[in-house]
């Protein structure tokens, strides 16, 4: 028996000397160097007492060693569970305590302030800086330089990652060997990756994104990578000339043209620009077109399925859509109560089922039963239409989800923490369209009666308590809140009020 995924990334590694990642300051790792340095990990690992089924917990910086630990997660039999950076001490409590893993990797600079956490469920804490170095990697340059795979059949989980609900209570996403390994499959081929290709990497390596759709693809295609910490302008300008391919969020392609340096000279070599985890406005897509002659391709995917529906390699890449269902995944449109596909044209909630959908959310079996159908369709929550040529749309969701600059925001949690603010009544969060971000987050707050509240009050209330991408960046106070016969507050009257707020 093999190591289901990574053995499948082993089988197709081009020659040991080829170069897969370099960073910005022009620092390579060959092919060789992944498999020697994931080694050195994962020995680790297996020293720290990691065996199969165990979680690794991940909040760190971005660095080639961070991926390194992904891969050595994998190779050891490991379940991989990278948070986001922007997370705070306390918001970082809750996944730790459900999620109990063996090992938890932090930035030396949160150490102590992550020590009780880990010491609650009896985790070992190491450390991993933005330099690479870090009690973790001290153990890694001490470690075997050989290491055989922990065998993994294709169900065994290899990741879990964490995704907001609308009651305020963090999900675990459990995605499996076969789940990642068959995704990454169906989008080299899918967008035509080769061992020739060069991909500029700026995404975030926390998320679904620039983890698995991004570092899969690029591994199970042989190809390199230009990998940025982050999204810096100029210097994604400085290393487009050098890359072949981009992924991105629409936040990205927003900045690129800000620049007069983004011409149709400089990326007149580029083969491909990919944008997903947040919408794309039709008008970013043509105003993109006609500066540069490139069609942006937009898919559609959720941490819960990877990749469902892509924009074609060839043909019309059409703005204002996601596509076309991906090889092997099924899609449909379907009444939200009664799981019946709707007629083309009419508005649905979209439901995928493929080898690339979860195993369900970690230990909440019934919240898992809730979101499949008998047939084992994912009810996703967006809401969608398919046009009469195949086209799939997404016109709106269904729970209230935000998407804010590529990150998802719920409201129930935000909306949490301002009821407990003195003098709150109450409070609804939304999202506006925001010309950077894709939406902004907007608290709408009304205060008890004979209360004055000071919305400064409220941002410095929150700012230790919510990662950034998720505080309002605007907060209005009213006398009461619009609600309808039922008593619902009506969020549409709010989006409608506020919707210049950025503009």
């Amino acid at each position: 028996m093999t190591n289901h995924l990574f053995s499948q990334i082993r089988d197709r590694m081009p020659d040991g000397n080829k170069p897969f990642l370099e960073t910005a300051d022009g620092s390579v790792l060959t092919y060789q160097d992944v498999l020697a340095l994931s080694a050195r990990f994962a020995n680790a690992l297996i020293g720290l007492g990691v065996t199969p089924g165990d979680r690794v917990a991940v909040q760190v910086e971005k660095t080639p060693e961070a991926l390194m630990l992904y891969l050595a997660t994998v190779r050891a039999g490991g379940v991989f569970l990278p948070l986001n950076t922007a997370y705070t001490p306390a918001e970082i409590d809750y996944f730790i305590s459900d999620a109990e893993p063996k090992v938890f990797v932090c930035d030396p600079s949160r150490r102590d302030a992550l020590a009780e956490t880990a010491s609650k469920v009896g985790a070992s804490l190491e450390t991993l800086g933005a330099d690479g170095k870090g009690s973790l990697k001290d153990l890694a340059q001490a470690a075997d330089v050989e290491f055989a795979d922990v065998a993994r059949t294709e169900d065994d989980l290899a990741a879990i990652l964490y995704t907001s609900g609308t009651t305020g209570r963090s999900k675990g996403a459990m995605l499996s060997h076969e789940n990642l390994a068959s995704n990454a499959r169906t989008l080299v081929d899918y967008w035509r990756f080769t061992s020739d290709d060069v991909l500029l990497h700026a995404l975030p390596i926390f998320h679904t994104h620039g983890l698995f759709v991004a570092t899969n693809s690029l591994l199970m295609a042989g190809a390199s990578m230009l990998f940025l910490p982050k999204f810096d302008l100029g210097k994604v300008l400085e290393l487009l000339p050098r890359a072949t391919t981009m992924m991105g969020v629409p936040t990205f392609y927003i900045r690129l043209l800000t620049s007069d340096a983004f011409t149709k000279d400089l990326v007149a070599h580029m083969r491909l620009f990919i944008s997903g985890s947040a919408p794309l406005s039709a008008e970013v897509h043509r105003e993109f077109s006609a500066r540069t002659g490139h069609a942006i391709l937009e898919r559609y995917g959720m941490t819960e399925t990877n990749m469902n529906t892509s924009n074609p390699y060839d043909g019309e890449r059409r703005p204002g859509t996601v596509g076309f269902p991906l090889p092997g995944v099924s899609v449909r449109i379907a009444d939200p109560d009664t799981g019946k596909e709707v007629a083309q044209g009419e508005v649905g909630i979209i439901e995928v089922k493929g080898p690339n959908v979860f195993q369900g959310y970690w230990r909440m079996p019934e919240k898992t039963a809730e979101e499949f159908r008998v047939d084992r369709y994912f009810i996703t929550g967006d809401m969608g239409q398919l046009s009469d040529d195949g086209y799939i749309s997404i016109v709106g969701r269904s729970k209230d989800l935000i998407i804010s600059g590529g990150f998802n925001v719920y409201p129930a949690e935000v909306e949490a923490l301002i009821d407990e603010i003195e003098g709150v009544a109450e409070n609804a969060i939304i999202g506006v369209p925001h010309p950077d971000f894709g939406e902004g987050v907007v608290a709408v707050v009304a205060a008890k009666s004979g209360v004055t509240i000071d919305p400064m009050a409220i941002t410095a209330a929150l700012s230790e308590k919510l990662a950034k991408f998720k505080q309002p960046k605007q907060i209005h106070v009213v006398d009461t809140l619009p609600r309808n016969t039922m008593g619902k507050i009506q969020k549409n009257v709010l989006r409608d009020q506020f919707k210049d707020d950025f503009s």
